[in-house]
């Protein structure tokens, strides 16, 4: 009992938090967060001129400046920082939807105006995937042309400003702005009624049902509490939604829609021991590794890649750099992580140049990073799907697929970027007086040569089209099992 009224007391406090916010910061708190924002960037993020020029950064920060040289409010604010983030060009650099304080996620983030339905891009066609409408309004394949007198390709256009991606690879930010019941916090949810601030617990939609004329039609909104129970309640468990299918002698499919298990307490290592020792003991002809959708988290694929090869091979190490040594004492106060020996790097840093610390976390005793083998070893083939969110742990499994020649890509365009992403450790930044938390990437990836500024491209290339989402089709999947090998499975 005593548990269940701190839990009120403080869910109590938290509204009222929300409710007592104040309707607009002035111009000089807002210039103040502007001041430490830009002092924590430019001492402490590693990819702030990896895409801007410091003219180009300069540029930005003076714009971030003028949006708010006024009073403004909290929403108001939100969107600024979000553009300004979004100018680094950098997967890791924004306003968090998870970091931010509850005040923050009741008054911004958590509001009944969620579309009832989820959708995919088709080029800037908005696919209706799934109904959530009492009437059955929306069925799959239906086109939303226009929200509330807003053209569709007109509201992806103006989200793509604040969308995060590395570098120029605007795949990301496309995928980022759909709406799959993959996240807490959809992108596209939390920015509709920032970009149109008239947007309500009502939706006039211009809609095209598959095969009828287009129409217009008005739906009632989802809170956040019912986006959430739409979600696949998989996606929220300990496991990430791992599940190992092998009820098809001729492909075992291993689905992965997350690597962020940081705080699981489930032996996923344990796991992939025990499913390539039932692969092997089976002798599956094929393994898909399914990675659409996840965005990355744990370096996971350290785990497989040893089970496929029978050699050692030099693993995906790009140099690491930091911009720092020890954190500046003045920032201190605005900077919280998991990891405290992030505000002091001491001997692991050695100057590598006038911006930067190269990084080495092993007391010098590495020597070149390999992927060594691992018992048991899959033979079978082996096809790893991949498309635009994958950008982080993800994007480097797949660099590393494709380096190997271990597997197969087979998708679209990964996120991420063959330049390099920020990453590995974080400080969250708190600002001092919206109190809005940006996260600060702190190990930078710098690979050798002169790479595209592009994720990694499939080996096999598979579009996705309106058509094929009206079917519900599943393109990918349909592609791998063409690949499959003929033979039957040995006896």
């Amino acid at each position: 009992m005593r548990l269940l009224l701190i839990f009120w007391l403080a869910c109590c406090v938290s509204m009222a938090a929300a409710q007592t916010e104040p309707a607009k910061f002035t111009r000089e708190q807002w210039q103040a967060d502007v001041d430490v924002l830009q002092r924590a960037y430019e001492t402490l993020h590693p990819g702030l001129l990896r895409y801007n020029t410091p003219a180009e950064m300069a540029k930005n920060f003076a714009a971030l400046r003028s949006a708010l040289n006024a009073d403004r409010t909290l929403a108001e604010g939100y969107m600024a920082l979000s553009q300004f983030a979004a100018t680094v060009r950098c997967g890791h650099t924004y306003a968090n939807f998870t970091n931010q304080a509850m005040a923050i996620r009741l008054a911004l983030l958590e509001n009944t105006n969620r579309v009832p339905f989820y959708f995919r891009w088709a080029g800037d066609r908005m696919i209706v995937t799934r109904d959530f409408t009492a009437a059955g309004l929306l069925p799959r394949g239906t086109e939303v042309r226009t929200i509330n007198g807003a053209a569709v390709g007109d509201i992806l256009r103006a989200m793509m400003t604040i969308a995060r991606a590395d570098g120029h690879n605007d795949a990301k930010r496309r995928a980022q702005l759909e709406v799959q019941g993959t996240e807490r916090y959809e992108t596209f949810d939390v920015f509709l009624p920032l970009f149109y601030p008239n947007t309500g617990n009502k939706f006039r939609l211009a809609i095209q049902t598959p095969g009828a004329a287009q129409r217009e039609i008005e739906v009632p909104a989802l809170s956040y509490a019912e986006r959430l129970a739409t979600r696949p309640a998989a996606v929220d468990n300990e496991r990430g939604g791992w599940v190992l299918d092998t009820a098809n002698p001729r492909v075992a499919w291993l689905t992965m829609p997350n690597w962020a298990l940081y705080r699981s307490k489930w032996d996923w290592k344990a796991f992939l021991q025990q499913s390539f020792e039932q692969l092997v003991a089976r002798n599956t002809p094929a393994l898909v590794i399914d990675l659409r959708g996840n965005e990355g988290g744990l370096d996971i694929g350290t785990e497989i890649l040893p089970h496929l090869t029978e050699q050692a091979l030099p693993a995906y190490a790009p140099a690491r750099r930091v911009r720092y040594r020890k954190v500046p004492d003045d920032l201190l106060p605005y900077l919280d992580t998991w990891d405290s020996s992030f505000k002091d790097w001491g001997e692991a840093v050695k100057p590598f140049d006038a911006r930067f610390f190269d990084l080495d976390r092993t007391g010098g005793k590495a020597g070149e990073p390999i992927v060594a083998p691992r018992a048991p070893r899959y033979t079978g083939k082996v096809y790893v799907l991949i498309g635009a969110t994958n950008s982080s742990a993800t994007f480097q499994f797949a660099e590393q697929v494709q380096r190997t020649r271990l597997a197969t890509l087979v998708g679209q365009t990964t996120g991420g970027n063959r330049r390099g992403i920020n990453g590995g450790a974080f400080f969250f930044l708190s600002l001092p007086n919206s109190r809005i938390e940006l996260d600060v990437p702190l190990i930078g990836t710098f690979p050798s040569g002169e790479p595209a500024d592009a994720g990694i491209v499939p080996d096999v290339q598979v579009d996705i089209t309106a058509e094929a989402i009206a079917a519900g089709r599943d393109v990918e999947r349909e592609a791998v099992m063409a690949l499959l090998p003929k033979a039957a499975p040995a006896k």
